[in-house]
């Protein structure tokens, strides 16, 4: 019976993985509109572009735009767009970024 129940528990952690690595690019789709499919391209001409960032990187700049500590002429368009994202959504759509290498 444990064995059972230690498969069931893998089986549902590996679950929960798939949705966080569909999530982020889930997430990623509002800002495919301005940084490309893949982070590519500059965003209204003015950003870097973000395709591969370490994931770290991201998370700083994501967190950076929602209190307002980060950015300069994208600053307050970016503060709007992640204003909703919690933590691990941040953090999936930052791991999301830097596996578009």
């Amino acid at each position: 019976m444990k064995t059972i129940q230690n498969v069931l528990l893998g089986l549902a952690v590996l679950g929960s993985l798939t949705v966080v690595a569909a999530d982020g690019a889930s997430l990623f789709n509002k800002c495919a509109g301005c940084h490309g499919t893949t982070g590519e391209k500059k965003a209204l001409g003015k950003s870097a572009i973000i395709k591969g960032w370490d994931t770290e990187k991201t998370v700083a700049a994501l967190k950076g735009y929602k209190d307002g500590t980060y950015g300069a002429a994208m600053k307050g368009l970016m503060k709007g767009q992640v204003a909703s994202m919690d933590d691990a959504q941040i953090e999936s759509v930052a791991k999301y970024i830097a596996a578009q290498k």
